[in-house]
């Protein structure tokens, strides 16, 4: 058997203030799967935690992302994280607060 790709899930995320690069990539990963119920294994015979998901996610400092906390969202399956240079860093206009936005994608795949 072979791993597959079944399913390409994008999302976003931000943390407005606080400059928390993982509060960000958090978010943009549970933006990619909360829209979505996968019924892609049941289609399949394969139980839900056969998923394997890799995460990419895009962040200005990718260092400062806690790969645990992302991977602590994935409902099922298991996952690995990669965590490129990307998304926005905008500061406010006094300067004191910045806005971050993570890019994020999950690719799920099934062994078959």
């Amino acid at each position: 058997m072979a791993l597959k790709r079944m399913v390409l899930e994008i999302g976003m995320g931000t943390d407005i203030r606080g400059t928390d690069y993982t509060k960000a990539a958090v978010r943009a990963l549970r933006d990619a799967l909360w829209h979505n119920s996968l019924t892609i294994g049941a289609a399949v015979n394969q139980p839900v935690d056969a998923m394997q998901v890799e995460v990419l996610i895009g962040v200005p400092k990718p260092d400062q992302v806690d790969h645990a906390q992302v991977l602590a969202i994935l409902p099922h399956g298991s996952g690995s994280v990669t965590v490129v240079e990307g998304g926005l860093e905008i500061p406010n206009d006094e300067g004191t607060a910045t806005t971050v936005i993570a890019n994020c994608c999950a690719i799920v795949r099934l062994d078959l």
